[in-house]
């Protein structure tokens, strides 16, 4: 990355912050490169939402810095920072109209009226909202106020815009539409755009890097492709995906040229993970995706299972399977599965694409083909 201080981006350095004692982020380090699209992914209560507060403005440090393109921030006004954010609520003047509402911050930015009239018509052309300027909010749907709240942040032509679960108001078909309309802004934006969410497949679609965070600490960060295809640990590779990873308990053994075989009740798993790469551990788990894990009849050698229920989602099925000893996994067949609950089904499992979890959650990878 260039570190010159116009190619800086954002950065955290040793963060921390605490509310009536608990720690919520503790020595924070952080850099968010010019121009990316930088998802926040967690649960509630991981701190995510208090991580964008304080590049904000709207909370102050307790301790550490960060820099904005090269300018420390964590000391100045809110106003200052060269920063916009958009709020789950969208935070909309109602009295106002719309052109009313993107003008408001830049008349108390003291820019000049014909510049707010310009930047007004270019940022409303953008987000397809120019022909209800002269409208007020209560008119608009939930998906033009969405784009009304991203225009008061964009026409202030902020270095960083930041997006506090923007889409968690609306409902399934117009948050997919909104995804696809931010996926679009993101691509020609010059600001960089940090997004605050707990819906993994938001930080999947948008994210041109993800970080994932829990119990207010880091567990991941990478491109969605690096997050659900080598997840760092048991939680990422269970929080990131359409589905949960599916895992299995049982033990690891070596096998024939050093690979390690995942022991179960019902047989072994060969799996490509070399165990002179492995600690030692016990309680070892065994992780696959859904689309590795194949449906068979019952007759045929594999791991006997029950269907428990079926997801038929049009182009793809979710078929929810149990093991005799309890244990529940998810397979994936195209097109609308046939499958029913009751269903005596064998299940085969793909050992050239399984993890391994070690008993601290650590994971364990194939290496790259």
């Amino acid at each position: 990355m260039d570190n010159s201080p116009e190619n800086q981006g954002l950065e955290f350095r040793a963060v921390a912050k605490a509310f009536d004692g608990n720690r919520v982020l503790d020595n924070l380090n952080l850099t968010i490169g010019k121009g990316e699209f930088f998802v926040i992914l967690g649960p509630s209560g991981c701190g995510k939402t208090t991580l964008l507060r304080l590049i904000a403005g709207l909370e102050a440090v307790d301790g550490g810095e960060i820099f904005l393109n090269g300018r420390p921030i964590h000391a100045m006004e809110a106003g200052d920072r060269g920063v916009a954010m958009v709020f789950q609520d969208y935070a909309l003047y109602p009295h106002m109209t719309v052109a009313e509402n993107l003008a408001f911050g830049l008349r108390n930015m003291g820019v000049p009226p014909v510049e707010i009239a310009v930047r007004i018509q270019e940022t409303a052309r953008s987000l397809a909202i120019d022909s209800f300027l002269d409208k007020k909010p209560g008119k608009l749907s939930g998906g033009q106020q969405q784009r009304v709240a991203l225009g008061r942040a964009l026409v202030k032509k902020p270095d960083i815009l930041l997006m506090d679960e923007p889409l968690s108001s609306l409902d399934p078909a117009l948050r997919l539409k909104t995804r696809r309309e931010l996926a679009t802004l993101g691509r020609s934006l010059l600001a960089t755009v940090v997004m605050v969410t707990h819906d993994q497949v938001e930080a999947m679609t948008l994210a041109s890097r993800i970080m994932v965070m829990h119990d207010h600490r880091i567990q991941q960060i990478g491109t969605p492709l690096e997050l659900f295809s080598r997840p760092a640990n048991l939680f990422v590779a269970q929080f990131v995906g359409a589905t949960p990873m599916n895992v299995l308990m049982g033990d690891v053994v070596a096998g024939e040229g050093g690979r390690a075989i995942f022991r179960l009740p019902e047989g072994d798993i060969h799996t490509v993970i070399r165990t002179d790469t492995l600690p030692q551990s016990t309680d070892w788990r065994l992780g696959l995706r859904a689309e590795h894990v194949e449906l068979t009849t019952p007759k045929t050698p594999h791991i006997p299972a029950t269907v428990d229920f079926v997801e038929r989602l049009g182009e793809q099925s979710w078929v929810h399977v149990r093991l005799a000893d309890g244990s529940e996994l998810v397979a994936t067949e195209a097109g609308v599965s046939l499958h029913q609950p009751g269903d005596r089904v064998g299940v085969k499992l793909d050992g050239g694409r399984a993890h391994l979890f070690d008993a601290d959650g650590r994971a364990w990878h194939p290496e790259p083909a």
